[in-house]
C-alpha cells in the first residue's frame, strides 16, 4: 500500500497517515526474499480519506482489478528503482491517545487504527481502558464511538493465550 521503493515493511497504512499522506499507491510486486523489494508490475492510486476499515476496502477492490489486469495482460514486471524508504511496523502501544498533541493528531491516531483485528486508539485511567472508534472531526470537536474495559478483564484474557 505505498508506491515502492518508498514505505517498504510494516504497517504501511498507519505509517503514511502519521507522516500526513492523504494519498498514496497499491504496488502489485513480485515477491522476493527480500521483503517488499521485488519487481512492480502495476501501481494504481488510492485515497487515504476515511477509517483503516474503509481504506482497506477500497483497496481490496483496486487489487481484485489489478490482479485481473496482470494475468489478462501478461504484464512483465520491471524492477524498482530508487533508494528504499522503510517503514517500521507500529507496536499497539503507540495506539495510545496520551501522545496526541491536539484534536487532529488524537483523529488521525483513532481512524487509521479503525479497523477489523487492529489494536484501537485507547487511553488508560486506573483500572480502565478506553478504545475509540468511528471518529469524526468538525468545527466543535472530536467526537467518537468508545469502549470501556477493565484491565483486569484484559490482562486475564491475555494469560489465556
Amino acid at each position: 500500500m505505498t508506491d515502492l521503493p518508498f514505505g517498504r515493511g510494516g504497517t504501511p497504512l498507519q505509517n503514511l497517515i502519521s507522516r500526513g499522506f492523504t494519498e498514496t499507491k497499491i504496488s502489485a510486486l513480485k515477491c522476493t526474499k527480500e521483503i517488499d523489494a521485488g519487481p512492480i508490475y502495476l501501481k494504481r492510486s488510492l485515497s487515504l480519506e476515511g477509517t483503516a476499515q474503509e481504506i482497506y476496502e477500497r483497496a481490496s477492490v483496486i487489487i481484485a482489478d489489478m490482479i485481473y489486469e496482470i494475468v489478462k495482460e501478461k504484464i512483465t514486471p520491471v524492477e524498482q528503482s530508487g533508494d528504499p524508504v522503510v517503514f517500521e511496523r507500529r507496536k499497539p502501544e503507540e495506539g495510545n491517545l496520551i501522545q496526541s498533541k491536539n484534536i487532529e493528531a488524537a483523529y488521525e491516531l483513532i481512524r487509521m487504527l479503525d479497523a477489523d483485528g487492529y489494536p484501537h486508539a485507547f487511553v488508560e485511567v486506573g483500572e480502565l481502558i478506553f478504545r475509540f472508534r468511528n471518529a469524526a472531526l468538525d468545527s466543535n470537536g472530536l467526537f467518537a464511538n468508545v469502549q470501556i474495559e477493565r484491565r483486569s478483564v484484559i490482562d486475564a484474557e491475555k494469560g489465556d493465550e
